[in-house]
């Protein structure tokens, strides 16, 4: 079990199963993370970050956060 863990909800309308999709495929090649990183997708993206370490949890949600808003960026980028 997990000593520490998080769990974030986004919506971003239209946008969010195209930004689900882009972090979504991040997580699948990552082996080697230190937490343990579920996303799901229903009306929105719920992603729960489970970790042994403070310092593991908080480097996850950082870069996690991150993906999510650099997904944002560039769909709006284009205007799609």
């Amino acid at each position: 079990m997990s000593n520490y863990n998080a769990k974030i909800e986004i919506s971003a309308g239209k946008k969010t199963k195209s930004i689900f999709d882009s972090i979504e495929i991040d997580n699948k090649f990552y082996d080697e993370n230190p937490t343990k990183t579920n996303f799901s997708l229903d009306k929105k993206i719920t992603i729960k970050i489970e970790a042994q370490e403070i310092q593991h949890l908080r480097a996850n949600l950082n870069s996690t956060l991150r993906l999510v808003q650099a997904s944002n960026d560039s769909i709006e980028s284009v205007n799609i």
